[in-house]
C-alpha cells in the first residue's frame, strides 16, 4: 500500500537503533526525507544516508537539543510535515528494570522525566511553527503500556509516559482544527538494544530469575509479562504502526492511542 509519503519531510528522534531506526528506515522507503536525530549514528543508521535521509548528532535530552534537530529539517529540507518522538526509555546511566518506587530518588524522577516527556514537549514547540507554515502534519508521540497498565516496576516510567499520553490528547484538541494530527503508538515490550545491550533488562531478569539470556529473551521477559503471542516484539511492528499515522491514510485519526503490545494489556 502506498502510504502518499513521497516528499514528505519527517523527523524521527532517537534513530539510530529499535524503533527509532525502524522508523526512520521505513519512511525512508516509502519516500520521505528523513532527519534522523541521536547523540551518534549506528552502524545501521549510518547505511541508509545519503541526500535523503541525514543525521543530526544531538542530545535529546538538553534543553536546546530536540529545537537543534527541528532546525536541520528546516535547513536541509525547507521545513517539516512529520515528527515522530521516539526518543525515550532509560535516561543516559539509568539501567531498568527497577523493581520498586523506594527504589527512586528525586534525581531518578527528574532525569525520567526530562528525557521522556521534556524531550517530547521541546520538539513539539519547535515543530509546530513549521507545521503550521506548510498547512498542518503529523506528530506521533512514542509511548508505552506502562503508561497504560499501572506497574511497580519502572513507576517513573509509566508516570512520564502517561504525561505523553495526556500532552497527545491536549495537543490534538488545540491544532488539530489547524491541520496537525497528533497520536500516539503505546508499544508493549520491543526487542531492542534496550533488551539485548550488556547490562541491558535482559541481564537484570537474568540476575533475577537465575536464568540465561537466551532463554529470558526467547520465553521468559514474555512469559513474566503474559504475552499472549508469546514473544517480544519486533521493532518493525511498531514502526509499521507508527509509519501508517504519519501517513495522509490516517487523516482522520488524531487523539488516538495505537496499542502494539503482544496482547500484554488484557482490557476491554
Amino acid at each position: 500500500m502506498d502510504m502518499a509519503l513521497k516528499d514528505t519531510i519527517a523527523l524521527v528522534t532517537g534513530a539510530s537503533k529499535g524503533i527509532g531506526l525502524a522508523t526512520a528506515r521505513t519512511l525512508h522507503e516509502e519516500g520521505a526525507l528523513v532527519v534522523a536525530a541521536s547523540r551518534r549514528p549506528s552502524p545501521e543508521l549510518a547505511g541508509l544516508l545519503g541526500d535523503r535521509l541525514v543525521h543530526v548528532p544531538v542530545d535529546l535530552s538538553t534543553p536546546d537539543g530536540p529545537a537543534a534537530a527541528v532546525a536541520v529539517a528546516e535547513q536541509r529540507f525547507g521545513g517539516l510535515d512529520v515528527l515522530v518522538n521516539n526518543a525515550g526509555g532509560p535516561p543516559p546511566g539509568a539501567v531498568l528494570p527497577r523493581f520498586s518506587f523506594h527504589a527512586l530518588t528525586d534525581a531518578d524522577w527528574h532525569a525520567m522525566i526530562e528525557f521522556n516527556l521534556m524531550t517530547t514537549v521541546r520538539a513539539v514547540r519547535a515543530a509546530i511553527p513549521l507545521m503550521l507554515a506548510r498547512g498542518g502534519g503529523s506528530i506521533v508521540n512514542v509511548s508505552s503500556t506502562h503508561a497504560l497498565v499501572p506497574s511497580a516496576v519502572n513507576v517513573d516510567y509509566g508516570v512520564a509516559k502517561a504525561g505523553v499520553n495526556n500532552l497527545t490528547q491536549a495537543l490534538s484538541e488545540e491544532f488539530g482544527p489547524q491541520g496537525i494530527r497528533v497520536n500516539t503508538v503505546s508499544p508493549g515490550p520491543v526487542r531492542t538494544p534496550w533488551w539485548t545491550d550488556e547490562g541491558g533488562a535482559a541481564d537484570v531478569l537474568v540476575a533475577v530469575t537465575g536464568s540465561d539470556r537466551d532463554t529470558v529473551l526467547d520465553r521468559t521477559a514474555a512469559e513474566m509479562m503474559h504475552l499472549t503471542t508469546g514473544r517480544l516484539i519486533k521493532p518493525q511492528e511498531v514502526a509499521d504502526a507508527i509509519v501508517l499515522l504519519c501517513s495522509p491514510r490516517s487523516g482522520s485519526t488524531t487523539g488516538s492511542d495505537v496499542v502494539v503490545d503482544a496482547g500484554l494489556r488484557k482490557a476491554v
